[in-house]
Order: C-alpha cells, then sequence, then structure tokens
C-alpha cells in the first residue's frame, strides 16, 4: 500500500491517501479536513480518480471537505459508522459551530460496523469500531500492510477529547486497549492529527494507557 498525507485545514487534519500499489490510478480517502482544495488539486496532479472517502468520525474538521470532494468526483461513495450519521446530515454534534459556520450535507451511501471488511480500489481493511470520542468513531487496519489509521481515537502520546458531546473517557481507553493494543506491536499508527507512532510505543509510553 502506499500512503499520501495531507494535512488539511486550520485544524491540521491528517487526510490518507491510499494507493494499492505506486502504480495505481484508483484511491481511497481517509478524511477530508476542513477544507479540500488542496486534496482535490492533489488527486488532479497526481492523476488519482478517489473510489471512496472513509470518515473516521463525524467531526467538522474531518468532514467538511466532502462537499468540495463531492462537486468534483460525483461517483465517490462515503462510508462511515451510522452512530455518526447524523453529524453529516445536521448540524447537531459535528462541531461546525467553533468554525463559525453552519454545516450539513447529503448522507454517508454506506455504513461500516465493526469487524466489516472494507474494501475498494485494491485496498482492503478490517474496520474496529472504536468509540470514546464520538459514539460511531472507528479505526481502519490492514494486517498485510502493518499499518492503522485511528482518526481522533489515538495520539502520539496521547488520546483523544472526550469532552465534547457523546465522548467518553471510559469507553475511549477501553476502545484503545480492546481494538488497538492488541494489534502487533510494530504496527504503524496514523493518527487524525500529528505524527505516526507505533503500538508498541503507545502501550509502552503513553501517560493515559500505562
Amino acid at each position: 500500500m502506499k500512503i499520501n498525507h495531507l494535512v488539511l485545514g486550520e485544524y491540521q487534519t491528517n487526510c490518507y491517501i491510499l494507493q494499492r500499489s505506486i502504480d495505481s490510478r484508483q484511491c481511497v480517502i481517509i478524511d477530508t479536513g476542513l477544507e479540500a482544495d488542496r486534496l482535490v488539486n492533489f488527486l488532479d496532479a497526481n492523476a488519482l480518480e478517489p473510489a471512496a472517502v472513509i470518515l473516521t468520525h463525524g467531526h467538522i474538521d474531518h468532514i467538511m471537505g466532502l462537499e468540495v470532494l463531492r462537486k468534483f468526483f460525483v461517483d465517490i461513495k462515503v462510508y462511515m459508522h451510522k452512530q455518526d450519521a447524523r453529524m453529516l446530515t445536521g448540524n447537531i454534534g459535528n462541531l461546525a459551530i467553533m468554525t463559525g459556520h453552519l454545516f450539513k450535507t447529503k448522507p454517508a451511501d454506506f455504513f461500516l460496523e465493526d469487524g466489516d471488511v472494507f474494501e475498494q480500489a485494491g485496498i482492503k481493511l478490517l474496520v474496529l469500531h472504536t468509540p470514546g470520542h464520538t459514539p460511531g468513531g472507528i479505526s481502519l487496519y490492514s494486517e498485510s500492510d502493518g499499518v492503522v489509521f485511528v482518526g481522533d481515537c489515538l495520539f502520539a502520546g496521547s488520546v483523544g477529547r472526550t469532552d465534547f458531546p457523546g465522548g467518553d473517557m471510559k469507553q475511549l481507553i477501553k476502545s484503545i486497549k480492546t481494538k488497538l493494543l492488541i494489534l502487533p506491536d510494530e504496527t504503524t499508527v496514523y493518527p487524525g492529527h500529528g505524527e505516526p507512532t507505533t503500538i508498541d510505543r503507545e502501550r509502552h509510553t503513553n501517560p493515559f494507557l500505562v
């Protein structure tokens, strides 16, 4: 898997563009950031065709770019967990007010559940429901590539905030310990903000987990 990485918007959201190989034209996008103009330019400059976008959760800094993405790629399919579905179609819970705007858009095309296997554009990812930051937070694991995309569940040396509506610290720590820390030590963790880390590093040094 080739992992392309962009940092988008004023909240510095990590957007990941996944290709099966360097020669693959089709791709899968994980999170769109607050502003997707740079993302669209990157796709165009590299002649990439996004088959799908997966939203790790429904907060505004991960979903707002979806409007721009859908405008330029009308056939793109949107995947997320059903427990965050209303964050797309209504203003409640998506924290749009923090940006000074209200935001809602069309619903997701497909809903992902814990244990589902997402497969598009040659990309295969196991869906792990990791609530706590939001009720519908998900992580996406590729055993063959040794990587997991965790949204705002886990960070290098920290964990996601739980002081927003729907947040639950006990649930978040349980999600991390039962869904993420059981992965192989060498698994690379790609978070929704900040730098990558590894399962081994977080298991032994993250102050929220040790």
